[in-house]
């Protein structure tokens, strides 16, 4: 296969200073791209604001040959997105890839974890995406092309201790991504999420001495490829994690039809309702939520004509 490249593409990469963001936004300038290397540089937790971060990526850049600016504003207000979004179409006329890989950490149990915690972990993941995703996507629908990838993460899938605000943003992430790709599939508009884990600021002070390589380098083909002119999917998840890639799906049980219901037939049919042998998936596109409430009806339908009343 040929190198996939992106000459006269602009890029967006929010969390672009360091680590994943940063491979990111290397990669896609070293193929080509013209990169805003979005970063306001603050802390783990998202206090404070450093350039620094933001401009040595955009020098890397530079040195390297490619073509980058620096922005500094936050993804966690309307305004600061659109600051975002207007700082591509103002420099480069145009706009192509959302990569939003923005993120803080604030960690705590669920009965000690503040509202001010939780909110702030929202801002930045979840209403990030939003908050840049939304003035960019008229732009793409217009232009008839636009690829956007967002972050969700391990604890979003599958939840861990002390991350109640990290899981639930990065849940919602998924939700967020399968409307845009149902909103964009007719105007070439794609978006996928990654599902990433590397060793970068938000793996500090985990005991990481017996881990295989899981670099950002590792994870950052997935993300390109999904940023890609020939990416051919949307509303999906990539999982990327020390050299394994993967797709998440959202997988039901066949489930049991019964023409009524108790509590205790509930109980006593717990085992058949959980029974995953021949899982059911209904791809976001073309149109999953209908999917899903049509195979529901036909078995209701197919029970009553038939004369069955159990599953």
């Amino acid at each position: 296969m040929s190198e996939l490249r992106f000459d006269n593409r602009v890029a967006v990469v929010t969390g672009a200073g360091r680590g994943l963001g940063r491979a990111y936004a290397r990669l896609l300038a070293a193929r080509g791209a013209n990169v805003v290397v979005n970063d306001p540089g603050g802390t783990l937790t998202g206090d404070g604001i450093d350039p620094g971060p933001a401009n040595e990526v955009v020098h890397e850049i530079k040195s390297a040959g490619g073509e980058a600016v620096a922005c500094t504003e936050s993804v966690t207000t309307p305004a600061g997105g659109a600051a975002i979004i207007a700082a591509a179409l103002e420099r480069y006329g145009r706009l192509d890839i959302i990569i939003h890989n923005a993120g803080n950490v604030r960690s705590a149990t669920l009965q000690e974890m503040s509202y001010e915690d939780f909110e702030a972990v929202l801002d930045v993941h979840l209403r990030g995406a939003f908050h840049v995703v939304r003035p960019a996507f008229p732009h793409m629908r217009e232009a008839g092309y636009g690829r956007i990838v967002l972050t969700s993460s391990i604890g979003g899938l599958y939840g861990n201790h002390g991350i109640a605000n990290y899981a639930a943003a990065k849940s919602g992430v998924i939700g967020l991504s399968h409307v845009v790709a149902l909103e964009g599939s007719t105007h070439n508009v794609k978006c996928n999420v990654i599902v990433p884990a590397a060793e970068t600021r938000m793996a500090q002070g985990r005991d990481t001495v017996g881990y295989p390589p899981w670099g950002p380098e590792l994870v950052a083909p997935a993300v390109g490829w999904l940023a890609h002119e020939c990416c051919s999917i949307s509303g999906e998840v990539l999982i990327a994690i020390a050299g394994r890639m993967a797709r998440a799906v959202v997988a039901e049980t066949p489930g049991i039809y019964r023409d009524s219901w108790s509590i205790e037939t509930v109980g006593e049919q717990i085992d058949a309702i959980r029974d995953m042998a021949g899982p059911v998936i209904f791809p976001v596109l073309p149109n999953g939520h209908a999917d899903h409430i049509d195979y529901s009806f036909r078995m209701a339908r197919r029970y009553i004509r038939d004369g069955a009343t159990h599953g």
